[in-house]
């Protein structure tokens, strides 16, 4: 594997990524454009990243670059504070000379087994990775989401180490490439594999879009045609799945900004609007409007069908799992 560490990058230049908007999600719900600068509602800022430079203005391929010598220094740091770990990350991190070759190189350690050799997984990722730049866009999205909206992320190299969520979801950015590319065995074998190290199960057709935060992960279960929007937040333990024997189109669509929490199953072809939140627990069998929030089994919403209550914030971003519980009448403890 040594050897595989420093292969170059392709020479071409990628074009600038587009808006971060999944084209499979409508946005006519988003009404009185409330979502449209999200930013605001982040927890933190990135003047770590972007000392001397609006965050509009950064190039998409310097973001990654900042990022990634960033997440150097923090190993550095991290390795002078436990130098037990020195091996680990020069493995991981320090040795490699780009974010694309790290990821290939501990995905393709975290997934590999006896018959199953990382040396032959390495290769693969990296070609997906180097020839699909928008993949790396929303590899450096995905660890901007975590690090703002989980509290117990202390560092980027700590979530991109050790957050099986995230490396879950970039597992599955990989093979569902590979799935659209019609290689569905690979893709498949990858599914297996992601499920049998990380206890998340995504099929490769699903789509997913960028700035997503998979929190904790384990159990999740998403569908062959379900669709993710942008800038969504995932807890574990939930089903994006179908009702039955089906087949076609029959898994749900989540759209820009939802939060779900943790224990919800969303069934069948249903849309959940941009800036919904689900609570944890739910069951969701119909159509949830944009910026509402959906209780209970089965879900409801808060304020009731004809007047809900509408959020104002963006709930994939803020986290907030209990705002509007008062709405409850019925809520006793």
């Amino acid at each position: 594997m040594a050897t595989c560490i420093h292969s170059s990058r392709t020479t071409q230049t990628p074009p600038p990524p587009p808006p971060q908007t999944n084209p499979n999600i409508d946005d006519d719900d988003d009404d009185d454009g409330v979502f449209n600068n999200y930013v605001k509602y982040c927890r933190t800022n990135f003047s770590e990243l972007v000392k001397s430079k609006s965050l509009g203005c950064v190039d998409p391929r310097e973001k990654i670059e900042d990022l990634w010598l960033l997440m150097k220094g923090e190993a550095r740091s991290d390795v002078e504070q436990e130098p037990i770990l020195s091996s680990y990350y020069l493995d991981s991190i320090l040795s490699h000379d780009s974010m694309e070759n790290a990821l290939a190189y501990y995905l393709s350690m975290k997934l590999s087994n006896s018959s199953l050799p990382s040396g032959t997984l390495y290769d693969l990722f990296l070609g997906v990775l180097t020839e699909n730049q928008e993949i790396m866009w929303a590899v450096n999205d995905d660890l901007r989401a975590v690090k703002e909206r989980d509290p117990a992320c202390i560092s980027y190299v700590h979530c991109f180490l050790n957050f099986k969520g995230f490396l879950a979801c970039q597992s599955h950015r990989i093979a569902h490439n590979l799935w659209s590319q019609g290689r569905k065995i690979l893709a498949l074998l990858i599914q297996n594999r992601v499920s049998e190290v990380f206890a998340v199960d995504i099929h490769p057709g699903a789509k997913i879009g960028r700035g997503v935060m998979l929190d904790h992960a384990t159990g999740l279960v998403v569908g062959e045609t379900a669709v993710i929007g942008d800038n969504v937040s995932i807890l574990h333990n939930v089903t994006l799945g179908g009702t039955g024997k089906d087949s076609g189109d029959r898994h749900p669509k989540i759209g820009n900004g939802v939060l779900i929490g943790a224990g919800t199953c969303v069934l069948g072809n249903v849309r959940i609007e941009n800036g919904a939140k689900i609570g944890a627990g739910s069951v969701v069998l119909k159509q949830v409007p944009a910026r509402t929030t959906a209780v209970g089994n089965p879900a409801k919403l808060i304020g009731g069908k004809e007047n809900p209550v509408k959020l104002d914030k963006m709930p994939g971003l803020t986290m907030d799992h209990t705002l509007h519980i008062s709405e409850w009448s019925d809520y006793v403890i």
